[in-house]
C-alpha cells in the first residue's frame, strides 16, 4: 500500500493574514499612465496593472473593488514595496537580474511583454535610430532606459542625449513642447505618450527596439513564497480562461455543470485549487466574470479599445506570442 495521503497544510502567508484582516489590498501602481495605470475623467483607476490589482483583490477578498491604489515614482517604487507599504507592486516595471538578487524582490508573473522604443518628431525627419546622433530624448529617472542608451551609443559611436524626469506627466510635457527631439520608454509607454501629445499624429515610432526583451510584470517581498504563488497564479488564472474560451459574457454560462475537466477546475467545481492558494475554490471563476480574460483586460487598455497597440508579443503562445502558462493540475 502507498503512504497515507498527507492532509493539506494551512497556507502561510504574512502578507495575504494581513490583506484579509485589512479588508483591503494595498497595490502600488504608476503614478498616471494611459494602458498601464491611470485616472479616468470619473477618478476611476483604469489599465492593465489596475485589472491585475483588482484581480488579485477579488481572489482573496471577493471584490474587485477592495483595493487601495498608491501611486509610485520610477525612483521609490521598489522601496516602497521593501518597507511594506504597499502589497504588490504592478507598475510597468521590468524583471530583471538585479532586481531579483540585489533588491532581494521576487518577480511572480509577467503581464505584458515590451522593448525600449523611441517615437520622435516628424518634423526632424529621420526614420531610423542611428540617425538620431545629436538629438536628445525625454525618459524616466530611475528605470534602465537610461543605461540601455549609454550602451547604445557606446556601440554605434553616436550621442544620443537625454533629459530625466521623474514623473510620465513631466516627461510628456516636456516632449511636446519641443524640449526634447523624442521620447523613449517601453513600448507601452511610448503608445500612451503619444496617445496624450496635442498632436499624436506629428509623431512617429522608429522601428527599432534597443536593450533587449523587456518581461513587465509583478513583484513581491521575497521571504513570503505562498504569496509569490497568489499573485502569479492570478496572471495565469487569466491566461487560462483565455485558452478555455471563458469570457465575461460567458462566464455564468460556462460554469453551469461544465464536463471539460480544465473548466471544471477553472470554476473550483473539483480540485480544491483555491485552498492550495489561501483563497476559496470560486476565486478564478470570479476575477473572469468581473475582470475578464488577459485577452479582453489587453484589448480594453492597449489593444483596439485601447491605445491602438497590436497585440504582437502578448499573443498567447499558440497564436505567435510570448504569454504561456503551466498545466491546472
Amino acid at each position: 500500500a502507498g503512504a497515507p495521503a498527507r492532509a493539506q497544510e494551512p497556507v502561510k502567508s504574512p502578507t495575504l493574514d494581513a490583506v484579509k484582516k485589512r479588508g483591503e489590498l494595498i497595490c502600488g501602481i504608476d503614478t498616471g499612465i494611459p494602458g498601464y495605470a491611470y485616472q479616468d475623467s470619473s477618478g476611476e483607476w483604469q489599465g492593465l496593472d489596475v485589472a491585475y490589482c483588482r484581480a488579485i483583490a477579488d481572489a482573496i477578498l471577493g471584490s474587485p473593488k477592495k483595493v487601495k491604489f498608491i501611486g509610485t515614482t520610477s525612483k521609490v517604487r521598489f522601496s516602497v514595496l521593501k518597507s511594506g507599504e504597499i502589497d504588490v507592486l504592478i507598475r510597468d516595471s521590468e524583471h530583471s537580474f538585479i532586481r531579483n538578487t540585489q533588491l532581494g524582490l521576487d518577480e511572480p508573473a509577467v503581464n505584458f511583454f515590451t522593448g525600449q522604443t523611441f517615437m520622435v518628431k516628424k518634423s526632424l525627419g529621420v526614420s531610423h535610430l542611428k540617425e538620431m546622433d545629436g538629438a536628445t530624448v525625454c525618459l524616466l529617472t530611475g528605470t534602465t532606459l537610461e543605461t540601455n542608451i549609454a550602451d547604445y551609443n557606446r556601440a554605434n559611436n553616436v550621442k544620443i542625449k537625454t533629459l530625466l524626469f521623474d514623473r510620465p506627466e513631466e516627461a510628456f510635457a516636456a516632449a511636446d513642447s519641443g524640449r526634447c527631439d523624442g521620447y523613449t520608454d517601453d513600448g507601452g509607454s511610448v503608445a500612451a505618450a503619444r496617445s496624450t501629445m496635442k498632436k499624436p499624429a506629428d509623431w512617429i515610432f522608429l522601428p527599432e527596439t534597443i536593450g533587449g526583451l523587456e518581461p513587465l510584470g509583478s513583484f513581491t517581498r521575497q521571504g513570503d513564497e505562498a504569496w509569490t504563488r497568489l499573485v502569479k497564479w492570478v496572471h495565469f488564472s487569466m491566461l487560462e480562461a483565455e485558452v478555455l474560451g471563458i469570457t465575461r459574457a460567458n462566464a455564468d454560462q460556462m460554469a453551469k455543470n461544465p464536463t471539460n475537466p480544465d473548466v471544471r477546475r477553472f470554476f473550483g467545481v473539483e480540485g480544491d485549487f483555491g485552498k492550495l492558494l489561501g483563497v476559496d475554490n470560486g476565486w478564478s471563476g470570479r476575477i473572469v466574470k468581473d475582470i475578464g480574460n488577459y485577452g479582453e483586460v489587453y484589448e480594453a487598455t492597449f489593444g483596439t479599445k485601447g491605445l491602438g497597440l497590436p497585440r504582437g508579443m502578448n499573443n498567447l503562445y499558440d497564436h505567435g506570442g510570448l504569454q504561456t502558462l503551466p498545466t491546472w493540475h
